[in-house]
Formats: C-alpha cells, sequence, structure tokens
C-alpha cells in the first residue's frame, strides 16, 4: 500500500495579503516558517521514504524542513506548480473583483476556463496527476511526501482519485501546511486504486 501526502506549503505575504500567487515565487514568511517546521516534526514520524516539492521556493523551503528532520533530499517537479493566473497574478483579489468581473464570477463559479490568461483546469489536473503518480512510483509500498500548492493540490487530489471536476470542487482548500493522505489500495472495477484517507490535517490550531 502506497501513501501519498500532499502538503501545501507555509505562509506568504501573498496570503496574508490577499495577493494571488500563481506562479510567482512568492518567499515564505516568518509565520511560514514557523508553520513548516510545526508540520515537519509532525510528518517526520510518518517516516517518509521520499520527498518531491515544486520548485517555487515556499514549497521547496517548506519541503526542506522536513528534509532537514528525515534526512532525505528533496526531488523537484516542476509540474507540482501551483495553477497559472496569467494576468491575476501579483493582483489583489480585492481588485480582480472590481476590474474582471465577469471573469472573477466565472472563476469563483467553478468555470474551468475563465479566461484573462488563467490555466484551465483540464490542463492543471493533467500535469499535477502525472507528479503525483510518478511521485507515488518513487517508493512502491511505502510514504512519499509532495510538496505543493492550494490549487494544485485539491486538483490533483481529485484527479489522482478520479473525481470530475465538479466533485473536487467540494474538497476544501487546504490551509498552508496542512495536507491531504491518499492511499493507494487494490484497484476495483472503474476506481482509480486511490482512496482519501484524511483531508486539512495538521497542526491544530495552525492556518
Amino acid at each position: 500500500m502506497t501513501r501519498l501526502l500532499v502538503w501545501r506549503h507555509g505562509n506568504t505575504d501573498y496570503n496574508a495579503g490577499g495577493r494571488v500567487q500563481g506562479q510567482t515565487d512568492a518567499p515564505l514568511n516568518a509565520r511560514g516558517r514557523d508553520q513548516a517546521a510545526a508540520a515537519a516534526a509532525l510528518l517526520a514520524a510518518y517516516q517518509p521514504d521520499a520527498l518531491v516539492s515544486s520548485d517555487l521556493s515556499r514549497a521547496y523551503d517548506t519541503a526542506s524542513a522536513l528534509a532537514s528532520l528525515t534526512g532525505l533530499s528533496v526531488s523537484v517537479d516542476t509540474r507540482l506548480r501551483e495553477r497559472h493566473f496569467g494576468e491575476w497574478q501579483g493582483m489583489l483579489l480585492s481588485d480582480i473583483k472590481t476590474g474582471h468581473p465577469a471573469e472573477y464570477a466565472r472563476w469563483r463559479a467553478g468555470d474551468p476556463s475563465p479566461g484573462c490568461g488563467i490555466e484551465s483546469l483540464d490542463d492543471l489536473s493533467k500535469r499535477v496527476l502525472e507528479a503525483l503518480q510518478d511521485a507515488a512510483a518513487l517508493a512502491p509500498g511505502g510514504t512519499v511526501v509532495v510538496t505543493t500548492h492550494g490549487g494544485a493540490a485539491r486538483q490533483g487530489c481529485g484527479a489522482l482519485l478520479g473525481w470530475p471536476n465538479e466533485a473536487t470542487r467540494t474538497l476544501g482548500s487546504l490551509s498552508n501546511c496542512h495536507w491531504t493522505e491518499l492511499r493507494d489500495r487494490t484497484p476495483r472495477v472503474g476506481g482509480t486504486g486511490w482512496q482519501l484517507m484524511a483531508h486539512n490535517r495538521g497542526v491544530l490550531g495552525q492556518s
């Protein structure tokens, strides 16, 4: 039985300020570094066999907190980057709502391609799914921690579970430095073999 722990990075000033990060390389802030250290102590207890991370620094530095406890190296996979948010990257959500009301409404409603150069959910799902499958293959029967981003985590986990976009949207967003646990069991007819075991797990009171 292979276990994937899909871990969201720690807090950044973009998170704190209500800005869209997308693939902007915003670093962890002091709070984010503290979150990573606290969550890493819990994740180390799972005795991971491999660590894989997005190349964006907020994810890689989060993964590095766990690497320092386990002695494992962090493999980088650019497919684990956050969704590309096109024209919106770096913008305040409040400004987007005012300046792009139609596209903002479509995005909030779950439109897979809302416009403004935003990466489609289908493209996001495909690349993160492939990254998660390759990560799992690093330690068959073991535990792999994958450090990524909020939107990428949700869409990738949904794709791994075989869920349509409508079902994936019902999965709440991960809080900073929280994770989703997935386990690969014997495939059944019509299923992918992966099961959701836990979601939004992390340090109590930390978000």
